[in-house]
């Protein structure tokens, strides 16, 4: 087992939407930990929000396993090729896709590129997500309302309305939920509910697309150390995050990878409707 970095972490803050390089500590994606067995082997991946964080320690995961991937992110041009250069050590095929998914065109512009470039989509994992901190209802505006519910929730179902006709049975979708769709922090309640939202799509689409052979599961993290964190937390914060955990400590992108993996897996045939939670200890009920 890793020995990973415990609070206090350096007061640290960056602007969002945040870069790896700035973090200290550094997180761990897995680079020199994860080994492949093979069990995607010839599978087209697409992955929001690849370009850091869980979506880069998912992005070299499913490469080492032999999946083609798709990168889509924001702006972070330097993580996004940093990842790409993970990917394609792994003698897999990465395309980066830059733009905002909460924009439904720009969605299906990420589909397209797939289908077109990689000859089409087996995974689907709707990672990407908008966050931000406020103490006082009074403080979050409509636009940032708006906008955490058009990236975080909008944005899956835009994706996934594009990528199902391309999928063939056996094919799976999934969806990054949080602790905080069971149990939310109130100082991101728009995070949170765009979160138990994502919870609840998962589990009503799983159902709908059964007929279809398209497995749909979800992922719910606990405090997980990635850009997202000094982009959106106060310093205070970022210097304790994850210490209220049974661990005592943030996860790391790297130990939430393998939940990924499996629930792509093609063997994972029964599990759809899931929710694997990755919390460090914290119930996820």
């Amino acid at each position: 087992m890793a020995d990973y970095p415990k609070p206090p972490y350096p007061a640290q803050q960056q602007p969002m939407p945040g870069s790896t390089e700035q973090m200290d500590p550094v997180p761990d994606h897995g680079e020199n930990s994860y080994k492949g067995s093979g069990r995607l082997t010839g599978k087209r991946a697409i992955i929001t929000g690849g370009d850091s964080g869980i979506g880069r320690a998912v992005a070299l995961a499913y490469a080492r396993e032999g999946a083609d991937v798709v990168i889509a992110y924001l702006d972070e041009d330097d993580d996004a090729k940093d990842t790409a250069r993970l990917v394609e050590q792994a003698k897999q095929k990465a395309l980066l896709v830059r733009g905002d998914i909460q924009h439904p065109e720009h969605c299906r512009t990420i589909v397209q590129r797939a289908v077109a470039e990689l000859g089409g989509v087996d995974i689907l994992v709707n990672n990407a997500a908008h966050q931000a901190s406020f103490k006082d209802v009074q403080d979050i505006t409509d636009e940032e309302w708006n906008l955490t519910f058009r990236v975080n929730i909008h944005a899956m179902f835009y994706l996934v309305k594009a990528a199902v006709p391309h999928m063939k049975p056996g094919s799976a979708i999934i969806n990054t939920a949080s602790i905080n769709s069971d149990d939310p922090n109130p100082t991101l309640l728009a995070y949170a509910t765009t979160k138990g939202a994502i919870h609840n799509f998962t589990a009503g689409l799983a159902q709908l697309l059964a007929e279809k052979g398209i497995r749909v599961n979800a992922v719910a993290p606990g405090p997980i150390w990635t850009p997202l964190i000094p982009s959106t937390m106060p310093p205070e914060a970022v210097k304790t995050f994850g210490q209220n955990t049974p661990m005592k400590r943030a996860g790391q992108p790297a130990e939430l990878a393998t939940a990924y993996v499996m629930l792509a897996d093609p063997l994972s045939s029964y599990v759809s409707g899931a929710t694997v939670a990755v919390t460090g200890g914290r119930p996820f009920l």
